[in-house]
């Protein structure tokens, strides 16, 4: 009986090791992306990264709490269902609706959009097929904010985060009307990621814990951002009496 229950362990186990890692066909030209508010609309291309079979890719945008939007919405997703053929690329189109007025003017306001490969129908018997989920950050920027971010760009809005030190623990305050995603901090540059940190997002006007200990970040913490473009600088802090600012002479662009 027993010989009999690990035969059948060991049979699962060896199966799903030869399962291969599956791979997402469909693909977008982004990671995050920003609709202006004086836009009407945003493309994003499309990829089918696979060169031999044709992929369907449905779209949809979903609320910060995850629930769909349904029609009449602030932003709808263009279209909805597609085909695209083998190795071939097409566009999504992010629209806006006249419900795009009633959201907050004096921050963003966080959405998500989501695209969802569907393989087509093997002819071949006892096939696993898998549709992978594709599911990336899409801020809503009103008007005023777009051109004001893009008058900072040597002075990115980022530089206005601060730390404040209470124990052995550091908040990150974020004191502009912007989302901000952190995805390191270290004790610095270059150097290794502090134990217990968690890629996070601060919300505009708002204040989060930092994952890791403030005596391992030391007195000038560096933390690595995603800027509007996917890339990854780094801030610099100084710290005195329990308050951190950016150090600006060490402004970091990648």
């Amino acid at each position: 009986m027993k010989n009999d229950l690990l035969n059948k362990i060991l049979s699962v186990t060896v199966t799903l090791l030869l399962i291969p890692v599956a791979h997402s066909a469909i693909s977008l030209d982004r990671t995050r992306v920003v609709f202006p508010g004086g836009e009407k609309s945003v493309s994003l291309s499309v990829n089918n990264q696979n060169k031999s079979l044709p992929y369907l890719a449905q779209g949809w945008i979903e609320d910060m709490n995850g629930s769909k939007l349904e029609a009449g919405g602030p932003l709808t997703l263009l279209p909805p269902v597609q085909r695209i053929e083998p190795g071939g690329k097409s566009q999504v189109k992010i629209q806006a609706t006249p419900g795009l007025n009633l959201l907050p003017q004096d921050k963003e306001t966080l959405f998500y959009l989501n695209l969802r490969e569907i393989p087509p129908k093997s002819n071949k018997p006892n096939t696993l097929q898998i549709a992978l989920q594709t599911r990336i950050k899409l801020f809503y920027r009103p008007d005023a904010l777009a051109r004001a971010a893009v008058n900072q760009q040597s002075a990115p809005f980022e530089e206005k985060l601060t730390l404040s030190k209470s124990g052995d623990t550091y908040t990150v305050n974020n004191p502009t009307p912007y989302y901000i995603t952190l995805i390191d901090a270290s004790a610095s540059s270059g150097g290794e990621t502090v134990k217990g940190f968690e890629t996070m997002m601060v919300s505009p006007k708002g204040s989060a814990i930092l994952g890791g200990k403030a005596s391992e970040l030391g007195a000038n913490p560096v933390l690595v951002y995603v800027n509007d473009y996917g890339g990854r600088p780094s801030l610099t802090f100084n710290c005195a009496g329990g308050q951190c600012k950016v150090d600006e002479s060490k402004r970091n662009k990648k």
